[in-house]
């Protein structure tokens, strides 16, 4: 499957929505995404990951790149992350930070 990232942003909130395999081929586009995402200065970073199938080590070195990017005053928000990227976040550590959420609720994310 082609990968894809597509980037919304409202209220305070960037989304980046991620589908298909996130290899070193396909991170530089998420990661221009993840620029254009910085741009706006968001405080929350909402990385929608139902669709996104795998993760290699070039898409994790994105995912260390947004923390530095984003700074500490950014949540960043992973949402319905399938059994196999959790997995690889998992053993990286990764997971530790970043919020999981099963399902994506703006309202909610807007107030906190």
């Amino acid at each position: 499957m082609a990968f894809n990232a597509t980037l919304e942003t409202s209220k305070g909130i960037a989304k980046i929505t991620l589908a298909g395999e996130l290899d070193s081929i396909s991170a530089p586009i998420f990661q221009k995404e993840v620029e254009n995402a910085a741009t706006e200065h968001p405080r929350h970073l909402v990385l929608m990951m139902q669709d996104l199938e795998y993760i290699s080590s070039a898409g994790l070195r994105v995912l260390i790149f947004i923390k530095q990017k984003m700074g500490v005053d950014t949540d960043i928000y992973v949402v319905g992350i399938q059994e196999m990227v959790l997995d690889t976040l998992e053993k990286t550590g990764f997971d530790q930070s970043v919020i999981l959420v099963d399902e994506y609720d703006q309202d909610k994310i807007a107030k906190v």
